[in-house]
């Protein structure tokens, strides 16, 4: 259980609801943002004393029960709510650490896949496995360090490296917040990984972009379902983006394809030709 962290989300999630997202009254001027924790604990069946110890990190490992009327009395989504039990403890951690091997068939099938940029990213945003359409599209992996084939530090760069393009895609914004909402998640669910504390640690410390929205607490983003990437040998290239779970191994498949015919389509053609001399050169 980490009662730091488990108290920082509830307090961002209780300050951003306003008192009629939850059926009650606004009542006189509010000093601080959001429900009172007395609101909090009334609506969940709690006491006031206990909600205030939780945010305060100083209580013990609630139960399932108060777990899910809390995330009930906040309007936490899906996604929140499984964030709230592993912060509490009372989800099931699937190992200490998270998994890098991939499965020889996923391995397999990106090699198969037609028309098809594909990699394996691991829970802490590493990319560990790829094909050529994916290293022509986005950069050739092969001589990277696995530090280096981290798209958290991709897109958070160092002081040292602020210039550094991230593939000139076009949401540039809305992936960095996904990484930070990913690895939020994964945070909460390998706590003892010395690789994911130490990305966070790191990323707090470089990035002021990154310790902001670390501090927002939010976990769940919404699915990107096209992107435009700004390739420096085929121009703009637009594909539909698809991400499937691997489950057994909390790993994530990406997929970016373009319908025939289409211009992006005609771009991962090309790409698809030029192979790996058409591999962006980054810094």
């Amino acid at each position: 259980m980490d009662k730091q962290e488990l108290g920082a989300f509830l307090r961002s999630r209780r300050e951003r609801l306003r008192p009629q997202d939850v059926g009650l009254p606004s009542g006189p001027r509010r000093r601080t943002p959001g429900l009172r924790r007395e609101e909090v604990a009334v609506l969940a069946h709690i006491s006031t004393e206990y909600y205030v110890r939780l945010e305060q990190g100083r209580a013990p490992r609630p139960s399932g029960d108060v777990l899910a009327a809390i995330a009930g009395a906040l309007r936490l989504t899906d996604a929140e709510s499984d964030h709230l039990h592993v912060l509490a403890g009372t989800a099931p951690n699937r190992t200490g650490l998270h998994r890098r091997d991939v499965r020889p068939s996923v391995l397999a099938l990106l090699q198969r896949l037609p028309q098809t940029a594909g990699f394996v990213l691991s829970a802490a945003c590493e990319v560990l496995a790829w094909n050529d359409l994916a290293a022509a599209l986005m950069e050739d992996f092969a001589p990277l360090t696995p530090e280096d084939r981290n798209l958290a530090r991709r897109a958070f760069p160092g002081p040292e490296r602020a210039d550094a393009a991230l593939y000139g895609i076009s949401d540039a914004a809305d992936f960095r917040l996904s990484v930070v909402m990913q690895l939020h998640t994964t945070f909460a669910r390998y706590p003892a990984d010395p690789a994911v504390t130490g990305l966070v640690r790191e990323l707090r410390g470089t990035s002021p972009d990154f310790a902001r929205l670390w501090e927002r607490h939010d976990v769940q983003a919404a699915p990107m379902l096209t992107k435009t990437f700004r390739h420096p040998t085929v121009g703009d290239v637009t594909v539909d983006c698809d991400t499937l779970t691997l489950t057994d191994r909390d790993q994530y498949l990406v997929l970016f394809t373009a319908p025939p015919g289409s211009p992006g389509g005609a771009a991962l053609a090309l790409l698809n030709v030029l192979g790996a001399q058409a591999s962006r050169c980054l810094p």
